[in-house]
Formats: structure tokens, C-alpha cells, sequence
């Protein structure tokens, strides 16, 4: 009689040891085994830690979620599968039929998309208004408005939001204030330190910041509205990736760094670019020339952070010159990654944004949005040169 051979599938237990990995590990499981019933009813009640289905969370998020706490000041962050999954959770997730939306004019293009064509389907009615005017802003809220959504740092006009009047607006009117805090980080500023109730992150951008990660974060201070955009996200399945998060934590050690570098090239570049003939102009915190200069010290202080944008004389025929002449600078329609990119709204992210919407809020052909990285400076502004160079040459023929 010969023994039942052994068989390998999920019988051997993991090794264990008296050490401990100084790299967290990255946890594939999608599902989690439990001793009893009784066991698993403790973890869904809150009276154990634990997990059971990796799309009601995971450890991976979980780690990624309190070292983001961690930077903003919040706790019971929440890590879903991408920036837009994290501002649709919060809109959806407290938001119903008969609510108002107001949002900010200058928002992200899918932002602005979801504001103004996809929550009316939902019943949920919107409308936006300048945000870098606090008396715009009284002016549009209704008395059904249950939420406010702003960006600190617009995109792509990098326009500063009045966020102490409109904090003090929400405040008086009982009316939640959530805040898009991608552009501005948590280095520059800290929502929920000055009035926000809820902020988000797209961690695909400079918190990750290697274009290799696509994930959002969403903290609320409110725990009855965090269990609301918890229950509504686990439910639509925004689940992020385990190995997402792990990458992004990776690159949350080295934040800090490439931040303060990539800042210090943007202020160069920014002050390069505007002496460059063939430049209309330039826009960027810390200068003296940016429509809100004054508002910018006071609120984000010497942290200009490190978006620029800025707009070419000439059109579409300008804009392609542009990014022709200079190869070694990935012209993409993201932002965040370690190396500098560069986009064009008309083109991109705001391409469903009615000609005369982007004209409105100066996104011309000619208008483009830098997220500097943390090249030698030297090399982007040769760079930047040839490339102004090459669109000035096309505007005049």
C-alpha cells in the first residue's frame, strides 16, 4: 500500500520567522480564508482586523492609505483605482436625485464632464462658477446645494482658488466642501487644515510619480460620509490594484524629494520661458505677473509647486512645431511622472470642453500645461528653447 501523495495546492503555509521584511510585501490575494463565522462576523462588525474580499479592501491599500493620511492631516483614507473613481465615489456616493452641485469653472476636463453631462442622468443637478471669486460662487449655490468641489491649483490655468471664502461660504451654509488637492499636494497645501470637509488625490500623479500607477485617494472627515463612500465604491467595484498600490507607495518614500527638486526646476523654467520670444505667457504661482500672486503667498507661501503653463502666439500649426522640435520631452496628457511631460488641453484633457468653454478660461491651441520633473535644469531649458523656437518660426509663416 503505497501513501496518498501530498498534494501542493494551498497547504503549505506561508514562512514565518523572528525577521521581518524591511520592503512591505505586495499581497495578490484577492480572497481571505477565516476560522469560523463567528470570526468572519467580527470582522464585518468592526470588532477584529481583518480582511475577507479584496474589493472591500486589502493591505496594500490600506498601508498606501495611512502613509497619504499621514501627509494630509486625515485618517480612514480611502485608496481606489483611479483619481476620477475617487471623485465620482464622493459625488455619487452622498449625492441623490433633487441635491445641487456647484464646482469650480477651471476644474480637470472628466471633472468637468461628469459635473456637466453625466450627474444629470442621475438627477443630480450642477453648475460651476469662478472660483478664484468667492462672491461667484455665493451666487450660484442653491438652496438644494449639498456640495462644493474645488481645486486648490486649477487645471491646466493654474488659477488659485479664494479657498478661505470659500471654506467660510461652506461653513455658513452647512454645505460639504470637497477639495481636488492633485496639483497643489499635501507638500503645498492642507485642505482639511483650512476648512475642507473631504479631499481627493489622483495618486497617479505626483504622489506616485514614476507614470507607472493609476490610483485615487479620498479622506473625509465626517465618518457617517466615509462609510457612505466606502459602501458606494466596494459596491460599483473601484477597487485599486495590490500591485498599484505597492508601486505607489515605493514612490511616495522618494515624494518629498522629487517634489522639492521638480519645484525649484518649475520656478526656473517658468522665469525662462516668459523671456522667450513667441511667448504670449506664462503662468505660474510665484510670479509676480500670475492673476493671483497675492492669494498665492498667502495660502501656499514660498511652495509654487511644479506645474507651469503657458501659451504660444500662434495656434495649432505653433503647438505642433512646438512639441516636434523638442523629442526628449514626453508630450502625453497626464502629468506626474519623474521626467518632465508636457500637454495641450485643446488636445487632451479638456478636448470635450466646447471651443468657446476653453476660450473662456483661456485654454487656447496655443495654451499648454508643463509638469516639470527633475531633469538638470540646464536641459530643459535648452529644450524649451529649440521648442519656442521652432513655434515661433511656423506662427510667423
Amino acid at each position: 500500500m503505497t501513501d496518498t501523495p501530498r498534494t501542493l495546492v494551498r497547504r503549505n503555509p506561508w514562512p514565518t520567522g523572528v525577521s521581518r521584511p524591511v520592503v512591505p510585501p505586495l499581497q495578490l490575494s484577492v480572497v481571505y480564508a477565516s476560522e469560523s463565522p463567528d470570526e468572519l462576523d467580527a470582522q464585518y462588525q468592526g470588532r477584529v482586523q481583518g480582511y475577507t474580499y479584496a474589493r472591500e479592501g486589502h493591505p496594500n491599500a490600506d498601508h498606501l492609505s495611512h502613509m497619504i493620511d499621514g501627509l494630509e492631516g486625515a485618517e480612514g483614507g480611502l485608496i481606489l483605482g483611479s483619481g476620477m473613481a475617487a471623485v465620482s465615489a464622493v459625488l455619487l456616493g452622498l449625492l441623490k436625485t433633487g441635491d445641487h452641485v456647484l464646482g469650480g469653472d477651471q476644474l480637470y476636463g472628466r471633472s468637468l464632464r461628469l459635473l456637466t453631462q453625466d450627474l444629470a442622468r442621475f438627477g443630480i443637478a450642477t453648475s460651476t462658477a469662478d472660483s478664484t471669486d468667492v462672491a461667484a460662487m455665493a451666487a450660484a449655490l442653491r438652496p438644494e446645494t449639498k456640495l462644493i468641489l474645488v481645486e486648490v491649483l486649477a487645471n491646466p490655468t493654474l488659477r488659485l482658488a479664494d479657498m478661505e471664502g470659500i471654506a467660510t461660504l461652506a461653513k455658513a451654509r452647512d454645505i460639504t466642501l470637497m477639495v481636488d488637492n492633485t496639483f497643489t499636494t499635501p507638500r503645498g497645501y492642507r485642505p482639511l487644515d483650512h476648512g475642507a470637509d473631504i479631499v481627493v488625490h489622483s495618486v497617479t500623479k505626483l504622489l506616485a510619480g514614476h507614470a507607472d500607477v493609476t490610483l485615487g485617494y479620498i479622506a473625509a472627515k465626517d465618518p457617517v460620509q466615509r462609510k457612505a463612500i466606502y459602501d458606494f465604491a466596494v459596491t460599483t467595484g473601484m477597487t485599486p490594484s495590490p500591485f498599484d498600490c505597492w508601486l505607489a507607495e515605493r514612490g511616495l518614500y522618494s515624494f518629498s524629494l522629487r517634489y522639492d527638486r521638480a519645484e525649484e526646476n518649475a520656478r526656473k523654467l517658468a522665469d525662462h520661458l516668459a523671456t522667450l520670444r513667441g511667448v504670449k505667457r506664462v503662468i505660474y504661482p510665484l510670479r509676480p505677473d500670475h492673476p493671483d500672486h497675492n492669494r498665492a503667498a498667502h495660502l501656499l507661501g514660498a511652495r509654487g509647486g511644479n506645474m507651469v503653463s503657458f501659451e504660444l502666439e500662434g495656434g495649432r500649426a505653433a503647438a505642433n512645431a512646438l512639441t516636434r522640435a523638442m523629442p526628449e520631452v514626453a508630450f502625453a496628457p497626464t502629468l506626474g511622472d519623474i521626467g518632465t511631460t508636457l500637454s495641450h488641453p485643446a488636445s487632451s484633457s479638456h478636448r470635450a470642453v466646447s471651443p468657446e468653454a476653453r476660450a473662456a478660461v483661456g485654454i487656447t491651441e496655443g495654451f499648454f500645461r508643463i509638469s516639470v520633473g527633475v531633469e538638470e535644469i540646464e536641459l530643459l531649458i535648452e529644450d524649451f528653447t529649440r521648442g519656442v523656437a521652432a513655434a515661433a518660426t511656423a506662427a510667423e509663416g
